[in-house]
């Protein structure tokens, strides 16, 4: 019956916005709507989400989708789900009410918390278990400092009325029903970013639980990225049950919307932050240069597929700081314009530790800075070194996972808002010394959820199918000279030094 439908929606919910789509079976966007929700800033270092504006924003733009459409919640196949990870909240079971704010992937309070659960000073004293190194980036030492901090919330962990959910785990408890309805899950690409979860297993770990006082009873139920896990009310904006069946963390959406379904192939997202991600198959692969190991997808009962990820908190979103916080340009297209007013850096190089030093360094108490000035320098030359960061800052993680897996990356595929801007995706193919490959379809994140939930109710019928709708749109290729290349990292590895100090 699903099978016959002619569409499938999915919810991309991201850093700073949450939208609607509906995709026809050649993966081709029919519709869309997209809200913006606030960005909260209590104090320097914290970053908060008001979960209850999310939760509204999810359900006005799927309503708003809808009906600037045409198209009716019976027609959808399924509905997927790809949220920002790490992204915490905790909430009432019976009152659908959050204790606190969401608490955002680039919140840095948990600083203190993740030092004293190192052992002797090791942050990666818990790779074996999850595949991760003790960060503010992940979800259980902000669960954790939720407990600690926030009046009601131990008594009611004691009760068993707490609950705790990444992003995806909030919508899908509302889509499906809400207090007394809601399906409680998450799955496994989720569940992986909360360090509660052991890699090689995929359940709940009983050491991490204990080592950060969390109880099994407030966590949701680790699932499959692609099976059917309930159905929206009938009632609100849909008008029908809708079975709501896919489910993975944006960068994991990402490399499946991308169809990197072989061992080795690779991805890299350009957005708020920027995320390589590399399929190292069904076993885990566990990273000597700073690497994050972490589930890549699971479809239904098939066996999981893990992959190595570098993570970068400030890509896109030092483009927007650039814009808000200094008035240096007027739009965030601008920058390209700006930047190829010279030729070169100038010798500029912009470190944008903001919340620290995400892979391979992982350096909490790095801080941003800016190298190099001279009087020659000029706003141009900034405008260069704010897009070259992001592409050595991807330089460096592609080098990791080269020795990691021994295998050398041919190409890079590139998806997300940022590979609009050809001087960067120039630059980032000349740094790396590969081709750097833009799909068609850019909203492969999204795609990827849709085509998860598609799996699920038959809507598609294998990955070879999906890979049929992946398109090539343009290639860069590298055109600088190995001197070049060389001398410019240089600089960037003088630069990464002084941000630590």
């Amino acid at each position: 019956m699903n099978g016959e439908k002619p569409y499938i929606g999915a919810i991309d919910q991201g850093t700073t916005s949450t939208r609607f789509f509906i995709f026809d079976r050649k993966g081709e966007m029919v519709a869309m709507n997209q809200l913006e929700h606030r960005q909260i800033y209590p104090r320097p270092g914290r970053v908060e989400h008001d979960p209850i504006e999310i939760r509204d924003r999810a359900f006005d733009v799927i309503g708003n989708t809808l009906a600037s459409s045409g198209i009716k919640a019976r027609e959808l196949s399924a509905i997927g789900v790809t949220n920002q990870r790490e992204t915490t909240v905790v909430w009432n079971r019976k009152t659908g009410l959050p204790y606190y704010n969401a608490i955002v992937w680039q919140d840095t309070r948990t600083d203190e918390i993740c030092r004293d659960l190192a052992e002797n000073g090791d942050m990666w004293c818990f790779r074996e278990r999850v595949g991760l190194p003790l960060s503010t980036y992940f979800s259980g030492p902000k669960i954790k400092w939720v407990i600690d901090n926030v009046e009601g919330v131990k008594a009611d962990v004691a009760s068993g009325d707490a609950l705790f959910g990444n992003m995806d785990t909030w919508l899908i408890w509302w889509l499906t029903g809400g207090p007394g309805k809601g399906v409680f899950i998450t799955d496994v690409t989720n569940a992986g970013r909360t360090m509660l979860m052991n890699i090689n297993r995929l359940e709940w770990d009983d050491v991490m639980l204990e080592a950060m006082n969390i109880p099994a009873a407030m966590l949701p139920e680790i699932r499959s990225s692609s099976e059917i896990y309930g159905y929206t009310d009938g009632g609100g904006v849909f008008g029908a049950e809708v079975p709501v069946a896919g489910d993975l963390g944006d960068q994991q959406a990402a490399l499946f919307g991308q169809t990197c379904f072989d061992v080795g192939n690779a991805k890299n997202t350009y957005g708020t932050g920027c995320f390589l991600l590399l399929n190292t198959g069904e076993k885990p692969v566990q990273s000597n240069f700073g690497l994050l190991t972490t589930p890549a997808y699971r479809i239904g009962d098939q066996p999981a597929v893990y992959a190595l990820e570098g993570s970068i908190a400030i890509a896109g979103s030092l483009v927007q700081w650039i814009r808000d916080n200094l008035g240096m340009i007027k739009t965030s297209d601008e920058i390209e314009e700006r930047a190829g007013e010279v030729e070169d850096n100038g010798g500029v190089y912009f470190v944008p530790a903001f919340s620290g030093l995400f892979a391979p360094h992982w350096r909490s108490d790095a801080s941003g800075i800016i190298t190099g000035l001279t009087h020659f320098a000029s706003t141009g030359h900034l405008a260069r070194a704010v897009l070259e960061s992001t592409a050595f800052q991807a330089k460096e993680i592609f080098e990791a996972m080269e020795k990691d897996s021994g295998v050398p990356l041919n190409d890079l595929k590139v998806d997300g808002g940022m590979t609009r801007n050809e001087l960067l995706m120039q630059f980032q193919a000349d740094i790396l010394n590969v081709p750097v490959i833009r799909p068609k379809n850019m909203e492969t994140t999204v795609l990827g959820a849709a085509y998860a939930a598609g799996l699920a109710t038959g809507f598609w019928k294998d990955f070879s199918e999906l890979k049929l709708h992946w398109g090539k749109d343009r290639t860069w290729t590298p055109a600088m000279s190995a001197e070049k290349r060389d001398a410019l990292y240089k600089g960037w590895k003088k630069a990464i030094v002084k941000s630590c100090c």
